[in-house]
């Protein structure tokens, strides 16, 4: 079983900056990419941006150049880096991990960003 508890998230001013961090525990060997979802009331969940163990990144056309997501292999936990948010980015952020054709997912972080 694999563990993820995200933090960081929190209310925010528009053009404010929140760094997310998800830590990952438990059976961790054989990851095959992390990765930020965010889900915005009465929507679907959608990805933010992904990394894989060598370090590709992939991001969501309306974050790319304002998120950058990053992860710390010997910590086991990813970040994202959010800059320059906006209201729309408003939602409950989500952290998943892919291993041996399993995804895991944290509880969610909630962040708010006010206009």
């Amino acid at each position: 079983q694999v563990q993820l508890v995200e933090s960081g998230g929190g209310l925010v001013q528009a053009g404010g900056s929140l760094r997310l961090s998800c830590a990952a525990s438990g059976i961790i060997s054989s990851i095959n990419y992390m990765a930020w979802f965010r889900q915005a009331p009465g929507k679907q969940r959608e990805l933010v941006a992904t990394i894989t163990t060598g370090g590709s990144t992939n991001y969501a056309d309306s974050v790319k150049g304002r998120f950058t997501i990053s992860r710390d292999n010997a910590k086991n936990t990813v970040f994202l880096q959010m800059n320059s948010l906006k209201p729309e980015d408003a939602a409950v952020y989500y952290c998943n991990l892919g291993r041996v054709g399993v995804r895991y997912w944290g509880q969610g972080t909630q962040v708010t960003v006010s206009s």
